[in-house]
């Protein structure tokens, strides 16, 4: 994508108000370019002895008349450009967030979430800066200059005086090449800092529970220094390097004025021009120093925005690793699962984490899998939602491979609740109806209770009103996962997952929640993963996974009596239990 190809879509979109907006200040700058003109008129008349008391008040109506029409018309103008680059904030960020909603898991594994709020609130920001203040002061330095040298040279003003006066103005093109890409350089380098120290910034607040229960604020508050010291570093170096070049601009115009008071007041005193074409002339180059300066402003904001242009051009770029095929087909309720050498490998290793992997399931069946820690339980599963493609081998759901189904309808059959059990910032009410939230109340009730949660929430003073913590801290470890599984009922899809959703579920009430499940999801399809034996003894059939592989299969009666890693599972926690 062309580096600026963002920007020139949206004005291009938009271009009936930018030609508006940029008429405007275009016509401020003629008024403002008017006044040394009528100014120099002035001071000859008051030279020759013609000036009269009508005279004055016409010279005064007119710089007043001058003054307001430069007011309205560059104001409006420059109210419209900013609108826009307000306007196309807002559009960016939510084509950026909409972006991050079709990114693959593989990509946020890469990145942290500080880099990705740096997306959308430095480097949004900066280019907004640059299609607000950039057009607002192109469009007026370009025409204020070129409303000057046409006013100067209407004014009866030499043109080798001219020359000679904005001579030292030749050097600017050459700085402009020189400087630009140093600062788009370390503009770039200065974004990259501040997406760190987003990420180190959201990182420490994140864990500033575990830092103050350990004591380590220190060494948090040094961390986090590190990452400020090198943006500090790495803006003073973008800081100089801009100094100087918007230094330079206007000690140029200044050059140019000292040139014009020695030759042109020379000129003056020898009658060569008249004193009010020498006053308007320095103030034409009063007036033009401006611009220039301005000119440096644009040509720095542009090289910074030109750097986070190129950041979020990449993000738009991506493409998700998982997606649909283009004749993907509709799913509308899962009646059978069939899995078929299945092998799958993550990203960048070398590893297969699954291996060979055969598995049928049939509608209404529940599933067990239990295995160590790294077996390849959750992989499995994530591969059924289509988080990663299979690499070899077929996963195919009613007779359809997976690949070949749209990804929202796969999805929005599938109930899955992690170990995790992420909730949001808002009331458990939303949280569980999540999937529906236009749910009646009996439905978000039923399945509360369904999920062993009920009670727990109607003892708050809220009840289900109540607004949670940030991820949900303002609940237990069990509550999270309870409420979380109570959101997976609540889509009452026809495939249900369990990801050790009842790890930190006391046993008593795990064994009350896995009895509800068999009665509400009878002839429902089930899959429950869990290090807990008790959690899956009840399941149609359990499969043992060992490093990526199925090692036994069977009900729990079978699996004991054969012996393996199922019964060591089994007795190591019949004995846990008994010494509780």
């Amino acid at each position: 994508m062309n580096d600026y190809q963002l920007l020139k879509d949206y004005v291009r979109a938009h271009i009936p108000y930018y030609v508006l907006a940029i008429a405007l200040i275009i016509t401020s700058n003629v008024d403002q370019s008017a006044l040394p003109r009528v100014l120099g008129q002035f001071m000859d008349e008051l030279q020759q002895g013609t000036i009269t008391h009508s005279s004055i008040l016409h010279y005064s109506l007119l710089l007043l008349f001058i003054t307001i029409s430069y007011a309205a018309l560059f104001g409006i103008g420059q109210y419209t450009v900013m609108r826009l680059g307000r306007k196309f904030e807002y559009t960016t960020r939510q084509q950026i967030f909409y972006k991050f909603t079709t990114l693959s898991e593989s990509y946020y594994s890469k990145q942290g979430t500080g880099k990705l709020l740096s997306y959308v609130m430095n480097d949004v920001t900066s280019v907004r800066e640059s299609i607000s203040n950039g057009v607002n002061q192109t469009t007026n330095a370009v025409f204020l200059l070129i409303s000057c040298i046409v006013m100067m040279l209407i004014s009866g003003i030499p043109i080798s005086l001219l020359v000679i006066s904005v001579c030292p103005l030749v050097i600017i093109p050459f700085l402009v090449v020189y400087f630009g890409p140093q600062i788009k350089k370390r503009s770039m380098k200065v974004q990259e800092a501040l997406a760190t120290m987003t990420e180190s910034a959201e990182e420490q607040l994140g864990g500033i529970r575990v830092t103050k229960t350990f004591a380590m604020e220190n060494i948090a508050q040094t961390r986090f220094g590190q990452t400020v010291d090198d943006i500090r570093d790495s803006q003073l170096k973008l800081v100089r390097m801009s100094s100087l070049f918007q230094a330079l601009l206007p000690f140029l115009g200044s050059i140019s004025l000292v040139i014009s008071l020695l030759v042109g007041g020379y000129m003056t005193l020898t009658h060569r021009i008249t004193l009010g074409n020498f006053v308007a002339l320095t103030l034409y180059l009063r007036i033009i120093m401006g611009p220039l300066q301005q000119i440096g402003n644009v040509i720095n904001m542009m090289q910074r925005s030109r750097a986070s242009l190129e950041r979020v051009n990449r993000l738009l770029a991506e493409v998700p690793d998982v997606g649909d095929s283009d004749d993907a087909l509709p799913l509308n309720h899962i009646k059978e699962i069939r899995i078929e050498h299945l092998n799958f490998a993550y990203p960048n290793t070398d590893n297969n984490v699954l291996r060979d992997i055969h598995l049928h399931i049939q509608a209404g069946r529940t599933i067990g899998i239990v295995g160590k820690t790294g077996s390849g339980k959750t992989t499995l599963v994530k591969l059924l939602l289509r988080v990663y493609n299979p690499a070899s081998g077929s996963i195919r759901i009613n007779g359809t491979d997976i690949l070949n189904i749209s990804l929202d309808s796969l999805r929005q059959s599938i109930a899955y609740v992690p170990q995790g059990g992420f909730l949001f910032s808002t009331t458990i009410r939303d949280n569980i109806a999540f999937s529906n939230r236009e749910a009646p109340m009996s439905e978000v009730e039923a399945a509360a209770r369904q999920a062993m949660i009920y009670d727990s929430i109607a003892s708050f003073p809220n009840q289900f009103e109540t607004k949670l913590g940030e991820r949900g801290l303002t609940l237990s470890g069990g509550q999270r996962q309870r409420t979380s599984l109570a959101r997976g009922l609540m889509k009452k899809a026809s495939l249900l997952i369990l990801d050790d959703s009842m790890s930190a579920v006391d046993a008593v009430t795990e064994t009350n929640i896995i009895t509800r499940l068999r009665q509400e999801r009878k002839g429902k399809t089930t899959i429950i993963i869990s290090h807990r034996i008790s959690a899956v003894r009840h399941a149609d059939e359990i499969i043992v996974l060992d490093q990526g592989q199925i090692v036994q299969r069977g009900t729990h009666e079978q699996l004991l009596a054969a012996g393996g890693i199922y019964a060591s599972l089994h007795q190591i926690q019949e004995e846990g239990l008994q010494h509780v």
